[in-house]
């Protein structure tokens, strides 16, 4: 069977309101601007994570995508793709990384692995047929970090200290016989520099 080139636009949520319960002015803002920045891409699919913030930043891109309706996912949703052992980790950084994971929830981790595992079914690699596809996931922070992870073939903690800024735009390619690549991380171009960096800590912003 033939096979052909998937890109994987991944866009994490707009910056959201304080109680999460969907997008604050600015992530709405945020979300408009992503939509200016593909409209006229090839984008075909939009997916979406089942929380609130990530459905409303999918409404608003999706806007802008006259082919695209945008379809909820579980597997895109907000967990803890990985939890590792200690002894796989750096020995430098092992205390602050597993410091980090202790502050998400028992449920995000039980989840997490299968609902990862998931993603990487429905999301990566080749598509059959013979037609190039361009996709658009509109999710959150670890998914996006997992998913380079996977293209880069990096050891399964390596998720952990990737981050991206809210609708930060990454993009992934996979072509039949040849490795995975990644075309863009985290880049921000389409947002002017007060919507940058945001979800970002502030020693983060560049």
């Amino acid at each position: 069977m033939s096979s052909a080139a998937r890109y994987l636009y991944l866009a994490r949520h707009g910056e959201a309101l304080p109680d999460e319960s969907g997008l604050s002015e600015r992530g709405e803002r945020q979300a408009e601007l992503l939509g200016r920045r593909l409209a006229g891409r090839p984008i075909s699919a939009v997916h979406h994570g089942p929380l609130a913030r990530a459905a409303q930043t999918a409404r608003l891109v999706a806007g802008h995508l006259p082919d695209a309706s945008p379809s909820a996912s579980e597997c895109a949703g907000d967990y803890v793709p990985y939890v590792p052992e200690r002894a796989e980790l750096p020995a430098d950084s092992a205390d602050f990384l597993l410091e980090f994971l202790s502050r998400t929830t028992p449920e995000e981790r039980e989840q997490g692995p299968a609902l990862a595992a998931q993603a990487v079914e429905r999301f990566t690699g080749p598509v059959p047929g013979d037609q190039v596809r361009h996709e658009l996931l509109v999710t959150h922070n670890f998914l996006i970090a997992w998913l380079v992870r996977h293209a880069l073939g990096a050891p399964s903690w390596r998720w952990l200290g990737l981050n991206h800024a809210n609708t930060g735009l990454t993009v992934l390619r996979w072509t039949p016989g040849r490795p995975p690549a990644v075309l863009l991380h985290n880049d921000q171009r389409h947002l002017p520099a007060d919507l940058r960096w945001t979800g970002f800590p502030a020693d983060h912003h560049l």
